[in-house]
């Protein structure tokens, strides 16, 4: 538990450096959003009044500190388009990128590690040369190319599923899944892939080692050595591995949210990024190198638990 605490505490001076530096990279920027806000036929007389009210007029470190001091109150700032505060937008979104985040991973685990323990159990068979091309071909392809690829067939060919839309869960917990089935198969397939081969390469080596063959040699089934003696040593790597996935579940969100018109932080983010609306891109910035840290914390602190020897040093 100390160990944890004192993780947590050498990660906040990250996360304040990677917030900070967005925010000057922001402000150094050429881009003036008083001239985007009001167009080109704006006067300069109305650009100045305009970044005057907006506060934009003022030194870097005052905004800065302006900003920092209402993000440690809670306050993301409003929106420099529709007045709307950050936080109220970003809570709006959020729900919709941790389901859809959370379904790729769901898909992503389930589909990656199940098929790279039949690879490891058939290893050197054509079913595991088989298991080796698709998840070659899975990381090749882009999640938005699997997306129009599934888009395609599952919804307007067979029509199993809607093509875009997002469907709160409070209004149908049903329709709420069957939004999310194809943005989750679409964004967990690169992640599938991955751990795919991550998961095969672990388990052959721990099958290679002496207890396994000791267990196999003392008659006990070969299920109950795959799944009880070599998969616990065998999961440290795939649990490591699946802690990088996370960022490319965040990114390819962006994609994938646009793809199926899902009103998530992607569709924010991108809406943002095009208007150059600042304070909502912090935002965003903000929320993804929480959750990685997190999450890098949570795959250390599950290390230590399937790993006996890292407990005992």
């Amino acid at each position: 538990m100390r160990n944890v605490v004192i993780r947590l505490l050498t990660m906040i001076p990250l996360v304040l450096l990677v917030v900070s530096g967005t925010f000057f990279l922001s402000l150094a920027s050429n881009v003036d959003p008083a001239e985007i806000i009001l167009g080109g036929n704006a006067t300069q007389e109305q650009i100045d009044a305009l970044r005057q009210q907006l506060g934009l007029d003022r030194p870097a470190l005052e905004q800065y500190w302006t900003w920092l001091s209402g993000l440690l109150q809670g306050d993301l700032g409003t929106s420099l388009y529709t007045g709307a505060s950050v936080t109220d937008l970003f809570l709006a979104a959020l729900p919709v990128t941790l389901s859809l985040t959370a379904g790729g991973l769901v898909v992503g685990v389930v589909l990656g590690v199940g098929a790279g323990l039949f690879a490891s159990v058939v290893a050197g068979t054509r079913l595991d040369r088989g298991v080796i091309l698709l998840s070659t071909m899975g990381q090749a392809a882009p999640s938005f190319f699997v997306g129009m690829l599934i888009i395609y067939f599952l919804a307007l060919q067979l029509g199993w599923f809607p093509a875009t839309g997002y469907v709160s869960p409070a209004d149908s917990f049903g329709g709420w899944l069957h939004s999310l089935a194809l943005p989750s198969i679409a964004l967990g397939v690169g992640v599938a892939a991955a751990l795919s081969r991550q998961a095969r390469s672990s388990m052959i080596t721990a099958l290679q080692q002496d207890y396994t063959r000791t267990a196999l040699s003392k008659g006990h089934s070969r299920r109950r050595v795959v799944l009880k003696h070599a998969g616990r040593n065998a999961a440290s790597p795939v649990v490591t591995s699946i802690s990088f996935q996370v960022a490319q579940l965040l990114g390819g969100a962006i994609v994938v949210e646009r793809l199926f018109a899902l009103p998530g932080l992607g569709s924010l983010t991108i809406d943002a990024v095009l208007r150059y609306d600042p304070n909502i891109i912090q935002a965003v910035v903000l929320f993804a190198v929480v959750v990685i840290v997190l999450v890098n914390l949570l795959v250390d602190v599950s290390y230590v638990w399937l790993n006996p020897k890292v407990r005992t040093t």
